[in-house]
C-alpha cells in the first residue's frame, strides 16, 4: 500500500509509520515543521513533506491523521476529495495489528518504560512512545515474530483498538480528561473495554479503579506492596540499578533508580511469563538500558549530573524525583535543582496544587515559560503559587560542557554546575537542557 501520514513528526504516529515502512509498504508524510524524528524518517527514506501541502497528496491508499489534526487540513481535504480513505490513528490501529499477538502497555504513567523493559525481555516487533537505549529507536521490527510489544495510547482512546493479547495496565489515574469530556464514567469504561478485550491480563491491583474489577476480571494481579519486595538501589558501572524480590520467583535487577521502575520491571515479567522461562526473562531484563528522556543522565562529571525526564504530570515527577534524591545520596551530592517547563496550561491548571508538593525537597526551583502544546494562554501566578520554593523564574537555559545557564530577559542570572540538575517537561526543554537548542 501507499500510505500518508499526517503529523507524522510525533512520536506515535512516527511509530506506526516507520512499521509500515518496515512491513514493505510506501509511506511518506508531513507536518508543520522539521524535528530530530523527522530527520531520521528521511534517513529511512521516507518522504517527509514540511509544512502540510496538498500537493503532498497524490496517489495514495490511505491517509492517517494524528489526533490533534483537524478536519480542514488541507492534506486531508485533498484526500477526501481524491476519494482516499482517511483514518484518524486510533481507527488506523484496527487495519495496522489486526494481525499481530499484542502485549499492549496502557497506564497514565510508566507505559514507555514497561514497553521498553518488556522488549528488552521478549523477542518480537515494538512501537513505544520513546526512543530505547538498547536500540536507538522507538521501533523495532521483526520479521520473523507476529509478536508485537506496544505502548497504548488513552490520551484519544486510541488503546482500545491495539487488538490486545495481553493487556498490562500500570494505573488508570484520569488523565486527558478533556478526551473524555470530562466524564468520569466515560473514562474508566473504556479501561474497561480494553482490559475485557484481552485474553490475557497483568494488573496492577492497588490502583483504585483497578482494584474495583478483582472479582471481575481473569487476571495475573500484582499487588506491589506484597508481591515487590527486598528493594534496593544500587550502581552498577556509575549507572543506576534497582534490585528487587518478585513474588516467589526470585530476584531480579533492572536499570533506573525507583519503586516504580521495580513495578514496572515486575508487570513486564508477569507478562512475559506467560510464554518465557523466567531464568531466561531474569537474564534478558538486564538488555534495558533506559530510554531516552527518562531519568536520562546528558551529562555526568564528578562535581554534578546532568538528567532530562519527561516527566510533565505531578505523579510523574514525584515518583521521579524520589529516584533523583536516592542517586544524588548514592553519588554524594548535597544539592538538587529542579528545571520545570509545566506543559499546557489545562494539565498545569487542573492539577496546580499537587504540583506544588511534587518538588518537595528540591534545594532550588527553575520554572520556565508554559510550553502550551497549541493552547490559548492562560495566567497562572507562579511566583506566588510556588514562594516556598527557593525559585527562579526564567525565560530559557543554555547548555555549555556540564554547565547549565539560567536566562530571563535575555541576560544571564546564574549558572548551575554542581549537583544534580534535573529538567523536567514534554515541551522543548529536552533540546535545551542537552544544549542542541
Amino acid at each position: 500500500m501507499k500510505i500518508h501520514f499526517i503529523g507524522i513528526g510525533g512520536i506515535g504516529i512516527s511509530g506506526l509509520a516507520q512499521y509500515m515502512h518496515f512491513k514493505g509498504h510506501s509511506v511518506s508524510g508531513s507536518d508543520i515543521s522539521d524535528t530530530i524524528i523527522t530527520k531520521k524518517l528521511r534517513d529511512l527514506g521516507i518522504k517527509v513533506t514540511v509544512p502540510h501541502n496538498a500537493n503532498s497528496i497524490d496517489s495514495q491508499d490511505l491517509v492517517v491523521h494524528s489526533a490533534i489534526i483537524r478536519p480542514d487540513n488541507p492534506e486531508i481535504v485533498a484526500a477526501k476529495a481524491k476519494g482516499i480513505k482517511v483514518l484518524a490513528r486510533r481507527e488506523a490501529l484496527l487495519q495496522i495489528l489486526d494481525s499481530s499477538k499484542v502485549y499492549s502497555v496502557a497506564g497514565a504513567h510508566g507505559k514507555s518504560t514497561t514497553t521498553a523493559i518488556l522488549t528488552a525481555i521478549m523477542d518480537g516487533s515494538a512501537i513505544i512512545g520513546a526512543e530505547s537505549k538498547a536500540f536507538g529507536s522507538n521501533v523495532r521490527y521483526d520479521k520473523n515474530s507476529d509478536v508485537m510489544l506496544f505502548e497504548a495510547d488513552e490520551s484519544d482512546g486510541s488503546f482500545i483498538n491495539s487488538n490486545p493479547h495481553c493487556a498490562i495496565v500500570i494505573n488508570a489515574e484520569p488523565e486527558h480528561m478533556e478526551y473524555y469530556d470530562y466524564n468520569y464514567d466515560r473514562f474508566y469504561d473504556s479501561y474497561k473495554t480494553f482490559i475485557k478485550s484481552a485474553p490475557s491480563c497483568v494488573l496492577n491491583a492497588e490502583d483504585p479503579f483497578l482494584a474495583t474489577l478483582v472479582n471481575e476480571v481473569e487476571a495475573s494481579w500484582l499487588y506491589p506492596s506484597k508481591d515487590i519486595t527486598d528493594i534496593d538501589f544500587v550502581l552498577v558501572d556509575d549507572e543506576p540499578h534497582t534490585s528487587f524480590t518478585l513474588k516467589d520467583l526470585g530476584s531480579f535487577k533492572v536499570w533506573g533508580f525507583g519503586k516504580h521502575i521495580a513495578l514496572d520491571a515486575s508487570l513486564a515479567i508477569l507478562a512475559a511469563k506467560e510464554s518465557m522461562d523466567i531464568e531466561v526473562i531474569r537474564e534478558n531484563i538486564l538488555n534495558f538500558k533506559g530510554i531516552k528522556k527518562r531519568f536520562d543522565i546528558v551529562g555526568a562529571e564528578d562535581r554534578s549530573v546532568i538528567i532530562d525526564d519527561y516527566g510533565h504530570h505531578p505523579t510523574e515527577i514525584k515518583a521521579t524525583f524520589e529516584s533523583v534524591k536516592e542517586y544524588a545520596n548514592l553519588k554524594g551530592f548535597d544539592k538538587i535543582t529542579a528545571i520545570w517547563q509545566p506543559h499546557k496550561y489545562s494539565r498545569t491548571i487542573d492539577n496546580l496544587d499537587e504540583f506544588i508538593k511534587c518538588f518537595e525537597g528540591v534545594q532550588e526551583l527553575v520554572i520556565l515559560p508554559v510550553w502550551s502544546a497549541g493552547e490559548a494562554k492562560k495566567e497562572i501566578d507562579f511566583k506566588e503559587k510556588f514562594k516556598k520554593y527557593n525559585l527562579t523564574m526564567a525565560d530559557n537555559i543554555k547548555r555549555a560542557n556540564n554547565t547549565i545557564t539560567i536566562i530571563k530577559d535575555k541576560e544571564d542570572l546564574k549558572t548551575l554546575d554542581e549537583g544534580l540538575i534535573i529538567g523536567f517537561g514534554a515541551g522543548d526543554i529536552t533540546y535545551q537542557i542537552r544544549g542542541t537548542a
